[in-house]
Parts: C-alpha cells; structure tokens; sequence
C-alpha cells in the first residue's frame, strides 16, 4: 500500500504524518519552526527531515513515503514552491513531491469538498481559492509590499502605534495605551518601541496584543473597535476577490477561516466578518476549520494519490474534533 508523507510546516512548528494510502494514520511528528525566508532552503528541509524521523524513529532512512504533500509558510509564491520542491526531491524524502503554500491545506482541511475558498489570518493574513475545474487564485502574501493588511503581527503593530501617539499627544486616548504598558510590563509605550528598536524585544511578540485589541473593542473603545472593523473588511476582501475572480460569486461557496485570529472566534470579529460576506458574497458558506491544517495535506496527498471517500473519512476519524463549524 502506497503513503503519504504529509508536512505542515508553520513559523513556529512543523508537523508531519505519515498515512497510508487507505487513509490510516500510521505515524505522527512534530519539529521546530519551518523558515525558509530566513533560514534558508536546506536548513528549512533539515528541519522536515528531523520532524520525519520523529516520527518514524531515529533510524528511519530516505524515502520516508511514496508521496511528500508539504503545505508550508514561507511557500507565498510559485517560484518558492519549486525550490522547496527540488530540495525535498533531491534528499529523497519521497519520490513524488508537491509543495504548496499551507493556506491550500486550511482549506481542504476545513471545506467539505476540495474546491472553494480559505482565508487564514494567524501572524500575517492570506487567502487562496480553488475552482471546481482546479483553476486557482492566490495573492503574493508578502506582508504589506504586496498589498496585505492586518493578521497578528500587523495588528499588534496597530496597536503599539496608537498607543504611542496616545501617549505623546499625537492621537486620540484610547485603551490600548495601558493595554500596552499592562502587557510588556512597563511604565511607557515609548520603552516597547525602544525595546523593539534596540533589539532587546522580539518583533513576534507584538501578536500577543490582539486578545487586548480585542477586549478594548468589545469595551467600545473607538480606536480599537476601527482596527477590528478594517480586519473584517480584509478578511472579506481577501476571499470575495479570490471568488471572484474564479466565477465563484453566484453559487453557494465554502469559505474557510483559520489561523488564531479567527480560530479564537471573537464575537465582534467574528459578526463583522460574516456581515461583510452577507453583503458581498451571499452565497459563501462561512466555516470555521476545527482540525489542524496537517489534516488538509494528508487529504491533498491523499487526493493525488487518487484515494477515494473512505480513505478521506478514515483520515479524518483519525484526529479528533470535528472537521469544521459554521461561523
């Protein structure tokens, strides 16, 4: 029975399973963060290699599977994909290998079928669409040089900026000041900007100031609750333009939604998100994926494995939680 070598490989963990062609999940693995744009391409596929042997034991020696699906951040454009691919290909992780940006595996995760649209806002924000007949749209999702607003980081960049000038004077009070100080721990906004300026800081840490951002909106702070509202508005753009684009707009329509920002399923995000779809995109089913993204690609190598329904459900029955919830 021919496998699959399944990879979700994320900022700050990458996954692996290993599944047999009948959908049984046969081995799991975990290793560390998957950063190809900083890392580099090989230390990147180290990465996988070790995850693999994790879960398949130390003495566990290439190829690992048939096939190697790996749904990867850091995978944003085509020409990434295809160094990332060749790389796999020539450490003999598999003999066949597709590798693609892991929002196509949020949505066959989440979605009841393997067309439709997902939209993933964790640290950054991306969304990709796929068609009936295979056609597919996707952005470049290379932060904001490509057009993209918000996810985790840029939302706790927001934040810091306007507590800085709330601070100063140069803008509006607004909870978010103290939400800033409370949660680095220190007297002035103005110490976190030094502190990110002077390296002493971690950029990534900012993404803790969305639970904050958040709260202050539910309160009614008006700076905080316009944040929230222009990440609906991105969310909804991202996979309105992708359903356009694919003709997607006048038939009923998955749309998946993951990564933490959505998976937290804040109540004012969360409605103004899916009045935005009811207004531009009425047709679009909003589901909220409840299984991890290594689910969509097992199914994806599954899929070209050409394995059928039963495989699918097997695959599914073998992580717990539902596969996806409407919003």
């Amino acid at each position: 029975m021919r496998t699959v070598l399944a990879v979700d490989g994320g900022n700050s963990k990458t996954d692996v399973a290993l599944v047999a062609e009948d959908g049984t999940v046969l081995a799991t693995g975990r290793g560390g963060g998957f950063v190809p744009q900083s890392a580099g391409v090989p230390a990147a596929i180290d990465v996988l290699g070790e995850a693999a042997r994790l879960a398949l034991g130390p003495g566990a020696r290439p190829p690992f599977a048939d096939h190697v699906a790996a749904y990867v951040a850091g995978a944003d454009l085509p020409v990434e994909e295809e160094l990332l691919r060749a790389e796999i290909l020539s450490r003999g992780y598999g003999r066949e290998v597709v590798v693609g940006n892991d929002t196509f595996a949020l949505l066959r995760a989440g979605a009841s079928r393997p067309w439709g649209v997902a939209v993933v806002c964790g640290a950054g924000i991306n969304a990709v669409g796929v068609s009936p007949a295979g056609e597919v749209a996707r952005y470049p999702a290379l932060g904001r040089i490509s057009g993209d607003w918000g996810g985790g980081l840029g939302l706790g960049e927001e934040v810091l900026w306007h507590a800085v000038r709330a601070e100063d004077g140069r803008g509006p009070r607004t909870l978010l000041l103290e939400a800033v100080r409370r949660f680095f721990g220190t007297r002035l906004a103005e110490e976190v900007v030094l502190g990110l300026h002077f390296g002493e800081l971690a950029a990534e840490r900012l993404h803790g100031l969305v639970p904050a951002l958040l709260a202050a909106a539910a309160e009614g702070d008006a700076v905080a609750r316009g944040l929230v509202e222009r990440q609906a508005d991105e969310v909804a753009v991202m996979g309105v333009v992708a359903m356009r684009r694919l003709g997607l707009l006048a038939e009923r329509c998955e749309v998946v939604l993951g990564g933490g920002v959505l998976t937290a399923r804040d109540p004012l995000l969360m409605a103004l998100v899916e009045e935005r779809y009811a207004a531009q995109a009425p047709h679009a089913v909003l589901l909220v994926a409840d299984v991890p993204p290594i689910v969509g690609a097992a199914l994806l190598g599954l899929d070209r494995l050409g394995a059928g329904d039963a495989a699918a459900d097997r695959l599914r029955a073998g992580f717990t939680g539902p596969v996806s919830t409407p919003v």
